[in-house]
């Protein structure tokens, strides 16, 4: 009996040992991943301003604004990052490929897990602007340029 007992208490404290270890790892859960492994969460970047631009391969606006977007990324404004994330689901390599054919020179996501927006866009090209608070700025449906995205951020 006493055996059984402490079989059932060893159990008990593993469960709960494992319990807040899980809890421990979800406070620190990462929301998205950049292709090339670098995890971030949306609370460790807030004080910049966010700029996250859904793109896919079948969309001429989306293509034809890469180049306003490498532009915008190179500027390296003070406290603005730039994002992009395929509106198609795409491994690694197809995204790198995808990356590389188009010239992409800013971060794009591999991996959304998490969002401070509701859904997925509707229409592309799609770009969400996140204020340095975490909440949604603004949402800007089309083709962007370099300039238009800064003017936005700076009336914002």
């Amino acid at each position: 009996m006493l055996k059984k007992l402490l079989i059932i208490c060893v159990a008990l404290t593993a469960l709960l040992t494992g319990v807040w270890v899980k809890s421990l790892s979800y406070n620190e859960a990462t929301d998205f991943k950049i292709l090339g492994g670098q995890e971030l969460s949306w609370k460790n970047l807030e004080g910049n301003w966010v700029v996250v631009n859904y793109f896919a391969q079948w969309c001429a606006p989306c293509l034809r604004e890469i180049p306003e977007l490498n532009q915008f990324y190179q500027a390296k404004h003070p406290n603005i990052m730039l994002f992009a994330v395929s509106f198609d689901p795409l491994q690694d390599q197809a995204l790198s490929e995808l990356i590389a054919k188009h010239n992409m020179q800013f971060p794009v996501i591999s991996e959304l897990r998490s969002t401070p927006w509701q859904q997925k866009p509707v229409g592309l090209p799609t770009t969400y602007i996140i204020a340095p608070d975490g909440r949604l700025a603004t949402q800007i449906q089309g083709e962007i340029t370099a300039d238009t995205l800064l003017d936005t951020i700076n009336s914002l």
